[in-house]
């Protein structure tokens, strides 16, 4: 896994202390494939890249901040006296977290994958009413969501795939903000096992519920074999707000979400960044499992 460099700059520690106050050793945590996040104290200053609009980040803020309210584990970025989230230091964003104690769940322990399944529910709750309005600048995800050509995925081309993808939206109307990222490395859960925190809200966008699900089911399961059944059981269980998936649909979102994976590690690749042989060996993986679900 290939994690930015990007350093926490005297500018941006100065810029830190005048909005938030906050202070400290600068830890650098781990994980970040585009922000980049360091601990001071009891905050977290996450570092976005650079040319992230103010309006984006804030955006994305407003919805964790929305799940705040009523999901304890949802993290949300504190304001300055002014308001806003975001501060922008020599062009990157720079937000403010509240620390949490915790590591990654392990989703090969079925405690913790149906924990992780329930707390999605609980999430998706959270968000059903929220109308944030367009997002500033279309997720990544997003694109070719509605069966619309995947010009940055053409080798992995499948018009059949699309034209189901247009269907089923016009078959699932339901929308509301979505994490949409979420996996095992954005939560955090405590020595015995409960989750405490859902992280890094980038990604989040407007969706169908049962995109995510299925993204989810695939990140929580066996991610080189398919996606759990099981995650999907205790999703429903707890009351979320996506309806039932029969196994095309399952296969199919799982399509979507693997053909945007290879979209990004493209873009990456292309930007210079250089992957070593597991990450290599992961992404073949990936774009098998891509052939391997179609139905």
């Amino acid at each position: 896994m290939i994690y930015v460099k990007t350093p926490l700059t005297p500018e941006i520690r100065a810029a830190a202390s005048r909005a938030w106050g906050a202070e400290g050793e600068g830890e650098r945590l781990y994980g970040g494939e585009e922000s980049a996040a360091y601990r001071l104290g009891g905050h977290v200053l996450r570092v976005g890249p650079a040319g992230r609009g103010v309006a984006e980040s804030e955006w994305c803020h407003a919805v964790a901040r929305h799940a705040a309210v009523t999901l304890p584990e949802a993290v949300a970025p504190l304001a300055t006296d002014g308001g806003a989230t975001v501060v922008v230091v020599d062009g990157r964003p720079i937000s403010c977290w509240p620390y949490v104690e915790g590591s990654w769940p392990d989703s090969d322990v079925p405690a913790q994958r149906e924990a992780g399944a329930r707390l999605l529910a609980r999430l998706h709750r959270a968000l059903a009413g929220l109308r944030p309005g367009p997002r500033p600048v279309p997720a990544f995800q997003e694109s070719g969501l509605y069966g619309d050509p995947h010009p940055d995925a053409a080798d992995l081309a499948d018009p059949v795939l699309d034209r189901w993808l247009a269907g089923f939206h016009a078959g699932h109307p339901v929308r509301h903000p979505l994490h949409g990222d979420y996996y095992t490395g954005n939560t955090l859960a405590t020595d015995d096992g409960r989750i405490v925190a859902v992280l890094d809200w980038d990604e989040t966008f407007v969706g169908a519920p049962e995109l995510e699900l299925a993204a989810a089911a695939l990140e929580w399961g066996d991610d080189l074999i398919g996606p759990s059944k099981e995650f999907v059981a205790a999703y429903h269980e707890e009351g979320g707000t996506a309806a039932p998936l029969d196994e095309e649909s399952l296969a199919q979102l799982v399509r979507h979400k693997l053909r945007r994976e290879h979209a990004y590690f493209r873009k990456a690749a292309a930007s210079g960044v250089r992957h070593d042989e597991e990450d290599l060996e992961y992404h073949r993986a990936r774009v098998e499992l891509f052939h391997r679900l179609r139905p």
